[in-house]
């Protein structure tokens, strides 16, 4: 039988000084709770997943159902502390016999093969309980895990209750557990609010478990890391640094260069093929696709974009767009949504790209704006093209078909279409459509004043 998860997300995270909830703080771009679940079922071992909510928990309840179709919702009218947190899953687990395992939406991370590292140890040795743990340079502040000759929890030691000797242990409890379900909620009706907060504290029905005979376990991970809690700002960027660092590392394990990994910031739930080279001051955000053979950076941003192999983009923003491979993008330009553009072009510098299909070979090389537009395969646009799409009420289209050539400065005044194979001369406004082959000039003829300098004094 797979364990059951319970996840408690009810607390009001004072100190993030937010009106967001503390769990929809995101930790490289996927919010702490989201983490949390995930890690949880990528263990592999979880039937049942409960996320106890409070504090703004319409919001978290709709963040997380946008995310998972699975999650069961309990609330916890009011915050009593952490064993009655967990209570409020009694009537829900009450046929459950099994494993349930408790954890934070504010710990986001903890690995998947730690989850199931810890599952398997407490099924392995038929505990009652067990408690992660972690070895840490500096204790202060947290409870101390005191172990007996037989190597299983003896009790948890709290800083302003240890002796001497128990001050100088560095293990200390993470606060996530697993319990045996029905033993978990017989002593956690035996708990009692008699501490300063007069609150429930899940800790509590573990000394019970002991003075009854049962084993519980001490399970220490290897990488302390793991267990940091986020309480605030400060730690919410430092969680922030270690993902990051987590992800550079997996795509360099995978075959991708980065040049400085502390300097580059990507997101969870991307992908970047092999033999990418990524320079630094670039943020690869979620959902976003990065083909093989490829140079991103200095100074990208990249959201939802999808790329082919053999791309450059350097000094450039891309979002929500498509680029096909072998093309070169930037610097300086910006690449906005529902843009796909094709394979072997140039989108050159100062160039911004809206709403916008470009075909194969075709250039934009610098200084256009080219929106709500149709560019055919080998087109050459010149400087300074501006495709004029908005009347001020509505969006207008320009079609520019294959191998035209926009000279520069023009404009294109929507709706337009330029003919596969037209010219249209440099200094245009273009407000009639360019047949076919032909050469489009709409501009006044020069004329020179002769002898036109003003009369001195």
């Amino acid at each position: 039988m797979k364990a059951s998860v319970i996840i408690l997300a009810a607390g009001q995270g004072q100190r993030m000084k937010s009106n967001i909830p503390k769990p929809l703080h995101k930790i490289a771009g996927v919010p702490m709770v989201e983490q949390v679940i995930t890690s949880v079922k990528a263990s592999g071992q979880i039937d049942n997943l409960y996320l106890v909510i409070g504090h703004q928990g319409d919001l978290v309840r709709e963040a997380v159902s946008q995310a998972f179709s699975d999650i069961n919702f309990v609330v916890q009218a009011e915050q009593l502390g952490t064993g009655h947190a967990v209570d409020q899953c009694r009537e829900l687990l009450k046929d459950f016999k099994g494993t349930v395992l408790v954890t934070y939406a504010d710990t986001p991370l903890f690995r998947p093969e730690t989850f199931q590292q810890l599952l398997d140890y407490h099924k392995e040795q038929e505990l009652a309980a067990t408690v992660i743990t972690a070895q840490i340079d500096d204790p202060t502040g947290y409870g101390r895990i005191v172990r007996g000759d037989d190597g299983y929890l003896k009790k948890i030691v709290e800083q302003k209750d240890a002796t001497t000797e128990e001050l100088q242990i560095t293990e200390i409890n993470t606060g996530t557990y697993c319990f045996d379900s029905e033993l978990l909620f017989k002593y956690l009706a035996h708990v009692t609010p008699d501490n300063a907060q007069a609150e429930y504290y899940l800790p509590d029905v573990l000394p019970l478990m002991i003075a009854n005979g049962y084993r519980v376990g001490a399970y220490c991970i290897a990488d302390p890391q793991e267990s940091m809690g986020i309480n605030d700002r400060v730690q919410l960027a430092k969680a922030e640094e270690i993902m990051r660092q987590r992800i550079c590392v997996e795509h360099m394990l995978a075959g991708v260069t980065i040049i400085n990994p502390s300097q580059t910031y990507i997101e969870q739930g991307c992908q970047i093929g092999t033999d990418t080279i990524i320079y630094p001051n670039t943020y690869i955000q979620k959902g976003t696709i990065v083909g093989s053979n490829c140079i991103i950076g200095p100074n990208v941003r990249l959201t939802k974009a999808v790329l082919a192999d053999n791309i450059q983009i350097e000094q450039a923003v891309v979002v929500e767009s498509s680029i096909g491979e072998n093309t070169v993008v930037g610097p300086f330009a910006y690449i906005r949504p529902g843009s796909e553009i094709g394979a072997n072009c140039k989108v050159g510098d100062f160039v911004e790209i809206k709403n916008t299909s470009v075909g194969d070979r075709s250039k934009v090389p610098h200084h256009s704006y080219i929106g709500d537009a149709e560019i055919g395969s080998g087109v050459n646009i010149g400087c300074g093209t501006i495709t004029c799409n908005y009347d001020g009420k509505k969006k207008s289209k320009t079609v520019i078909q294959d191998n035209s050539f926009i000279g520069s400065n023009t404009s294109l005044v929507a709706p337009v279409t330029v003919g596969a194979g037209a010219y249209v001369a440099a200094g245009s406004t273009i407000t009639e459509d360019v047949p076919a082959g032909s050469l489009g000039i709409a501009r006044a003829r020069q004329v020179n004043k002769l002898g036109w300098k003003k009369t001195e004094g």
